[in-house]
C-alpha cells in the first residue's frame, strides 16, 4: 500500500510537470499509461496524447479506449473514461 501511495505521488508530480512539448514524448505516454492502470482501467499502450491544459490530457490507447486524465481542484489525479 505504501509503495502504491509513493508511486501515485510520483505520477502526480510527473503529470503536473509535463510541458506541451513533453506531451509528444514517449515518456509522457508511459506516465499516462501507468496512471490509467493505477486507476484500474484498461490501456494496453498509449498511442496518442493531446494536452488540453495544465495537468490536463486526453489519452488514446491502442485498444480503442480513450481517457481524460487531469488533476482536479483538490490536487488529485482523476482518470475518466471517454
Amino acid at each position: 500500500m505504501r509503495q502504491q501511495i509513493v508511486l501515485a505521488l510520483a505520477l502526480i508530480g510527473g503529470i503536473a510537470g509535463l510541458s506541451a512539448q513533453a506531451a509528444e514524448d514517449p515518456s509522457s505516454a508511459t506516465d499516462l499509461k501507468a496512471t490509467i492502470a493505477l486507476h484500474g482501467m484498461p490501456c494496453d499502450q498509449v498511442v496518442n496524447v493531446k494536452r488540453l491544459g495544465d495537468s490536463d490530457y486526453q489519452a488514446a490507447c491502442r485498444d480503442g479506449n480513450r481517457y481524460h486524465v487531469f488533476v482536479n481542484a483538490q490536487g488529485r489525479v482523476v482518470v475518466e473514461k471517454q
